[in-house]
């Protein structure tokens, strides 16, 4: 779907179309405000911009279920969710936003089920739950079965429903545009708009939006082992950087401990919590030693680092489909599990291995790997998921913008998130964002039809720019060249072996300042450099993927200068050279620009205080 036309002026756009965007889009649709303006012969207008067919977001490929204390199958306290996702998140959690998660988890999933999801059930019919890394009962006494779950398809099943809600609704989308600008006034108090390329005739639009909601997902590929899709390169992170904004907290990577292998697939935590159990190179369940208790379940940062220990000891085990015969995994034994439950239970996962692996997980071990998953940090917002700036020691929050989902920091996940609780966090937040742009409406001055100068001239910029790199590319003689001319696809390659080596599940100064020389010194004077091979603007991918690689670039920069200026080990960020928390000085979240100023903002603590984390 495209638009029919582009309005001189939205009431909202809201660019990504996964869980936090269509979560917002329905929030806004079905709110008592956004009705009002319709019986009083009004239309808001609203746009959708997707940088994808919307099914193809990345939510779809979640897998082992969202989080909430629903009590299904065991009993459970949205209180001990509170506090296993602060404890999880290693005290870096606001804590007013964490109970807010935890205090509306069970509605979420219960409206989600209203809007057509198909959770698995329970023999009375209830929603079934599994257990899941972190999720405890009685404050980390003992494992709770939290996750809500559809056999291991959970993201897929919230993705296609509200996805048909929406079309429901009559939600207007722009399918397959790229958003290459956030436009923001000179104060950067106030969003004017953002500029998008339509891939399918290769036209620049500016698009005015009186509000803009930013959900594009997170980075996962700026690490070459990842289990995020291509599409992931941390476009919102890298527009609001671009306009003059902050990150928050973008040094928390967190990398999934069971990725297949060197493909770096993601192998959901279901098949730990059905039964799956990690094993060394001598056949030893490891992971007792590291989280007596909680074993293969324990969080997701312990297990990954523990990984990396038996592997760095000696006692890892080989890729068989890697080349070089490295000993960089460790055998994930799903032999225990009966096999009729597995393929009921988990058959995305059998499904993987035997389709990338050529293994039957019933009988045979599989070798995995960490692979970076999540990024914990992003654009710092409210709970009500207003874009803020860090300054002068307060939130200053700018006007009609908002974001949510894996782009945003809402500040729910801390150092290190809980399975089932991203989800969760992109369903929530993003219907509260919705509510909020809801209420602006309620207020919102009749539409503007005139515009505003600053986002027709981002345009002017763009259609400048496109209009160069398609001329290099008719002027490029491929045949005066010894070597091929560079391209965005090797270059992300390079960026992402890179950033592997410098951050992947632990890192020093030594590691962290030589990936910042290399940035210098090649990967982004390629970038610079980089042009289409083709001279046609409709359908061209490089034109696309010039601009991802670039701002990958610019969060990769960041990554590395908060990742070096937190001398502590926390969550997800193990530097080898500070090994310890260190509360007195790091207890709190660091805020980046893209001139490289970095500032600290306290955490909110409210009930909690910080306590040794005993797994």
């Amino acid at each position: 779907m495209s638009p029919k036309h582009v309005e001189a002026m939205y009431d909202v756009v809201i660019v990504g179309a996964g869980a936090a965007g269509l979560s917002a889009a329905l929030g806004l649709a079905h709110s008592p405000e956004f009705a009002e303006r319709r019986a009083m012969g009004e239309d808001p207008a609203v746009l959708v911009i997707s940088k994808l067919q919307p099914l193809r977001s990345h939510t779809g490929s979640a897998e082992g279920g969202i989080a909430a204390s629903l009590g299904n199958v065991e009993h459970d306290d949205w209180h001990w969710h509170y506090y296993d996702t602060v404890k999880g998140g290693d005290w870096l959690v606001d804590q007013d936003a964490a109970r807010l998660l935890a205090q509306e988890a069970p509605a979420t999933v219960i409206n989600l089920e209203r809007m057509g999801v198909a959770f698995s059930r329970t023999e009375d019919g209830h929603i079934a739950q599994r257990r899941f890394g972190g999720h405890t009962a009685d404050f980390g006494q003992q494992p709770v079965k939290r996750a809500a779950y559809a056999a291991d398809r959970i993201g897929h099943q919230i993705l296609h429903s509200l996805w048909q809600q929406c079309v429901a609704a009559g939600i207007e989308f722009a399918e397959e545009w790229y958003v290459t600008d956030l436009v923001v006034d000179e104060a950067c108090a106030k969003v004017e708009g953002v500029v998008a390329f339509d891939t399918h005739t290769g036209t620049v639009h500016a698009v005015h939006a009186r509000n803009v909601m930013l959900a594009t997902g997170g980075a996962g590929r700026l690490f070459h082992t990842t289990s995020n899709s291509w599409d992931l390169t941390g476009d919102g992170m890298a527009l609001s950087l671009d306009a003059g904004l902050q990150l928050e907290d973008t040094e928390f990577v967190q990398f999934h401990p069971t990725g297949l292998a060197h493909t770096g697939i993601l192998l959901s935590e279901a098949a730990r919590a059905e039964g799956g159990v990690l094993r060394n190179a001598e056949g030893e369940a490891f992971m007792e030693r590291y989280a007596p208790g909680h074993a293969d379940l324990a969080a997701r940062d312990v297990v990954s680092r523990a990984i990396r220990s038996e592997t760095d000891a000696g006692r890892g085990v080989p890729d068989p489909r890697d080349p070089l015969g490295r000993k960089d995994c460790v055998w994930l034994d799903m032999r225990g599990i009966d096999a009729g439950h597995m393929h009921q239970v988990l058959p995305q996962v059998v499904e993987t291995i035997h389709k990338y692996m050529n293994l039957d997980p019933t009988t045979d071990l599989v070798p995995v790997k960490p692979t970076a998953h999540y990024t914990m940090g992003g654009i710092p917002v409210t709970t009500d998921g207003e874009v803020y700036r860090w300054a002068d020691d307060r939130r200053a929050v700018i006007d009609g913008l908002f974001a949510a989902g894996e782009c945003s920091c809402v500040s729910v996940h801390g150092a290190n998130r809980l399975g089932g609780n991203s989800l969760l966090d992109a369903c929530l937040f993003g219907t509260r964002a919705g509510h909020a742009l809801a209420a602006r409406l309620a207020d919102a001055a009749p539409a503007d039809t005139t515009g505003d100068d600053r986002v027709d001239a981002a345009a002017e910029r763009r259609r400048t720019e496109v209009a160069d790199l398609l001329a290099a590319a008719k002027d490029a003689d491929p045949q005066s060249d010894t070597q091929p001319d560079d391209n965005p696809y090797l270059l992300m390659a390079d960026l992402g072996s890179l950033m592997e080596t410098a951050l992947a599940v632990h890192c020093d100064a030594d590691s962290i300042a030589a990936a910042v020389a290399a940035i210098e010194a090649d990967i982004a004077p390629r970038a610079a450099a980089l042009h289409p091979h083709n001279e046609t603007a409709a359908f061209n991918q490089e034109l696309t993927a010039i601009w991802e690689v670039r701002h990958l670039i610019a969060l990769a920069s960041a990554m590395l200068r908060t990742s070096e200026a937190r001398h502590e080990s926390r969550g997800s960020l193990c530097r080898s050279d500070f090994p310890e928390r260190d509360d007195e000085r790091f207890l709190a979240h660091s805020m980046t620009d893209a001139a490289g100023r970095i500032s600290w903002q306290p955490v909110r603590i409210e009930d909690m205080p910080p306590q040794a984390r005993s797994y």
